[in-house]
Parts: structure tokens; C-alpha cells; sequence
């Protein structure tokens, strides 16, 4: 073990306070640990190669740490009060190793002062780099989500616009082929009134009044009963079209009297496709401008943060939030209720991250929030601070866990869900980088996190003077 650094100085009688230790001879492959043991040692590696990794809920495996001749492991559950293990340690290389029990552990770390620093300091070491780790992965987790999910809002507009646009080719070859048999009959000027009307009715934007999905079904069969009447192909297709536009049998009655039977179908069915080729229209436009509403609502969640020094518009900010995460509203069926302050000022800031805030608030409230619930925000102001409250409906949080709920990772999710960083991110961004703060109010059926912002921003510390008081830091 004197091959190892922190033993190197060890005294005997302070070495055999270990008591009985394990040397284990490990081939490659050997698991040294499992995840889920109970029972907690301290391992010394004195040749050969180990891999620590995680498994992650999504079925991957995190890479956590290396280990050859020379180190030690294991003292990060025993520091922190861990009951099993987490991880997984495998040889990659033959070797031996030594383990040592809880109870010398334990004992090594009483009695051995150079070896409890030298434990201490790679525990603050292994914890920090933990810690960035855990927080490079909540980012790429967060991106995923929000990636998958900006997919799934463009999918929609982006599939109601092809379908659209095959029915619109579709409707164009109908106009064409009906238009061609017209050319080919000699209209009288009492039909090229009737079409001319017709169509300036069709291009006149009405909006009907709204029905009920009983009413409009009794006047879609009204229709398709009088145009079938009167000898019109394809009535039961063509129905449905005029009603949702408001047409009714009187609208379209100039073209039974000013044309015979053979073409009064023709006649109609090009009303028809008319009609159908401008809602399609209507379609596609609306379904392009939702594409670009979430272009837009994506570059502000994405560079609202780019320029540090400037104004934010938190209203901006919060909508741009939702938009993103708007499928997961959705997907729980999430009422969000909107009560924001008129004539709110822009926050005059440095900080950066405010995106990040309400996106790791409002997923918490997402997660606690019972299916069909409702979801509150509502912003209001002093003469110092900006107020933001997001509420859930929620169980609430319980009592013996409140004062811990900023701390990094804790989390009172299921085990896998969350990683416990999410509030830690949001309240270290609230107060290192705006100089506000972040409470909470919790009771069952009602959590609300209010977010304090300063209007403006603190102005910088001057920089010290030179002297001799310059360098004390």
C-alpha cells in the first residue's frame, strides 16, 4: 500500500488501524461493483485499470471516472451518508486491489490526520467535477427535450400545409378540367352573370356565424338533400364546404334557374372547388405563419442571453418559454392561465440565463401538476422589483424538505427523474447573475415560486485602488 501517494507517509501503527482488508486479484471484466450494494467499502487500486460508470434512466451509460495503480475510490458515499451504490466498477485490465471496510475507513480517518486531508481533498475534487458533469448533462438533457419538442410543434403546421397543398393540386385540376368544358359551351349572359356572382360571392370574405356541431350537421343535410335534388354530383362531398363558409340553399338558387341539369353540376362543383382552394389557402398560411411564429419564439429563447448588458422584456421572455414548451402543456393537457401587468418595464440588466429560469421553474410545476390542472403566471411590479409567480396545482411540497429545496441535487422526484439541479440552476442565475431572489409559498393544491428581479441593474464595485491593500483578498 506504500506504493499508493496517500499512504505513502502513513505511520504503521496508524496503517493497521485498517484492520482486515481484502486483496483482491481482478482479471479483466472483474465487476468490483454493482449498482444497488448495500454495503459501502474504500478501494486502493495497486495495478491494472477500472471504469466507473452510470447507468441513466434512459438506458445510457455515463463514463464517471477512470481509475489505475495508484488511486483510491469509494470515499464519496461513505463522506455523504450514502446507503448503497450507484454505480458500476468493472476492470478493464488485470490487476489487484485492495478493499477496505466501512469500519476501517472509518477508523484510518479518525486516527491519520495526512490521510484524512488527502480523502478530503479528492472528495471536493471528484464532487465538483460531479457536478459539472451532472450539469452538462441536465443542459443536454433540457436541449434534447426542448429539441424534441420544437420538432413535434413544426411537425404539425409542416404536415397541415403538404396536406393542404395536395388538396389544393388536386382542386386546381378540377377547376381546369370543369373550366375546359365550359369553354366548350356557349354560356348565355344570364350564366356569366350567375358565375360572376358566384364567385365575387365566393371571394368576398364572410364570416359566418358560428354553429354547433348539431346545427351544422342538420345544414349540412339540408344542402346536400336540395343539391342532390337538383341533380348535383358529388352533393354530400360539396356540402360540407359551402355550410362552413355559410352558404345556403338561397345563396346558390340564381344557378338552378340559370342553368339546365346537365351542367348545372359542373357549375356548382366549380363554385365548389373555388371555395375549397381558398380555405386550403387559408391553410397553408396559417400553418407557414405558425412555422414562423416558432422560428421566432426559438431565436429569442436562444439569444435573449447573447448580448449581456441590455434591456429584456420579461413578458417576451416568459412567452418565448412557453411556445417552446408548449408541447408538454399538451401533452398533460395544462390549462395555462395568463395575468400579466400592463406597462411592465424591461429589466436593465448584465445578467444572462433568464430563459433557463422559467424553463427549469415551469418544468418543475409541469411534473407536479395533476393531468387537465392549471397553471398560473402572473407578474406584477414595485418601485425596485420585477415580480414573476408561477403556480401549479400540485401536492405541494412537504414540509421537512423545504429548506433543502435549492440545494444541488435534491430532488424530490423519483429516483432517475430528476437530477436535482433545476431549482439550483434557477435561484444561482436569479441571484448571482440578477441580484434577485426566489422564494416559494406550498400548501396542497397550490405552489407558487415568485422570482424577485431589480428594475435596474446594482452598479459594479470599483475596482481597487493601488496600495497596499490591493492584493488582500
Amino acid at each position: 500500500m506504500r506504493r499508493v501517494p496517500i499512504f505513502s507517509q502513513i505511520k504503521d501503527e496508524d496503517l493497521s488501524c485498517l484492520g482486515d482488508v481484502d486483496l483482491i486479484d481482478a482479471p479483466t471484466g472483474t465487476v468490483l461493483i454493482s449498482p444497488g450494494e448495500p454495503e459501502l467499502s474504500y478501494w486502493v487500486v495497486l495495478s491494472g485499470r477500472l471504469r466507473m460508470t452510470k447507468l441513466e434512466t434512459d438506458g445510457t451509460k455515463t463514463l464517471m471516472a477512470t481509475f489505475e495503480a495508484g488511486d483510491a475510490f469509494g470515499e464519496v458515499p461513505l463522506l455523504t451518508g450514502a446507503t448503497s451504490t450507484a454505480v458500476q466498477v468493472k476492470m478493464t485490465s488485470d490487476g489487484e486491489v485492495i478493499r477496505v471496510g466501512s469500519a476501517g475507513f472509518w477508523r484510518l480517518m479518525g486516527t491519520c490526520p495526512m490521510v484524512r486531508g488527502a480523502v478530503l481533498e479528492n472528495v471536493g475534487r471528484r464532487m465538483g467535477a460531479y457536478q459539472v458533469m451532472t450539469r452538462h448533462r441536465e443542459k443536454l438533457v433540457t436541449l434534447g427535450t426542448l429539441a424534441a419538442g420544437l420538432m413535434h410543434e413544426l411537425n404539425n403546421p409542416g404536415t397541415a400545409a403538404r396536406r393542404a397543398a395536395s388538396q389544393l393540386r388536386e382542386n386546381l385540376t378540377r377547376l381546369q378540367q370543369i373550366s375546359l368544358r365550359f369553354s366548350e359551351t356557349e354560356l348565355t349572359p344570364e350564366q356569366k352573370r350567375c358565375l360572376a356572382q358566384l364567385q365575387a360571392e365566393a371571394l368576398r370574405d364572410r364570416k359566418p356565424q358560428p354553429m354547433s356541431s348539431l346545427e351544422q350537421a342538420d345544414a349540412e343535410q339540408e344542402l346536400a338533400e336540395w343539391l342532390e335534388d337538383v341533380g348535383v354530383d358529388n352533393a354530400w362531398k360539396m356540402a360540407p364546404t359551402l355550410v362552413q363558409v355559410g352558404w345556403e340553399c338561397d345563396d346558390i338558387v340564381c344557378a338552378q334557374h340559370a342553368f339546365p341539369r346537365e351542367i348545372l353540376s359542373d357549375a356548382l362543383n366549380w363554385l365548389e372547388a373555388l371555395i375549397s382552394s381558398l380555405q386550403l389557402v387559408g391553410t397553408v398560411e396559417e400553418s407557414v405563419a405558425r412555422v414562423t411564429d416558432l422560428v421566432v419564439a426559438v431565436k429569442k429563447y436562444a439569444y435573449a442571453d447573447k448580448n449581456r448588458a441590455g434591456e429584456i422584456d420579461v413578458h417576451d421572455s416568459i412567452q418565448s418559454t412557453l411556445t417552446i414548451l408548449a408541447h408538454k402543456f399538451r401533452h398533460k393537457q395544462l390549462t395555462v392561465e395568463k395575468s400579466f401587468a400592463q406597462g411592465m418595464p424591461t429589466l436593465h440588466t448584465t445578467g444572462t440565463g433568464l430563459n433557463q429560469v422559467w424553463t427549469n421553474i415551469l418544468d418543475n410545476a409541469i411534473d407536479a401538476s395533476p393531468d387537465g390542472g392549471k397553471l398560473s403566471i402572473r407578474t406584477w411590479k414595485d418601485a425596485e422589483f420585477l415580480y414573476v409567480g408561477i403556480a401549479d396545482q400540485g401536492q405541494g411540497i412537504p414540509e421537512d424538505l423545504r429548506e433543502h429545496i435549492f440545494e444541488p441535487f435534491f430532488t424530490t422526484k423519483p429516483v432517475g427523474v430528476g437530477t436535482g439541479l433545476g431549482l439550483d440552476i434557477a435561484h444561482r442565475i436569479v441571484v448571482g447573475q440578477f441580484n434577485g431572489n426566489i422564494e416559494f409559498e406550498s400548501h396542497p393544491g397550490k405552489t407558487e415560486f415568485v422570482v424577485r428581479l431589480p428594475l435596474e441593474a446594482p452598479p459594479e464595485a470599483p475596482a481597487p485602488k493601488p496600495g497596499l491593500d490591493a492584493g488582500i483578498s
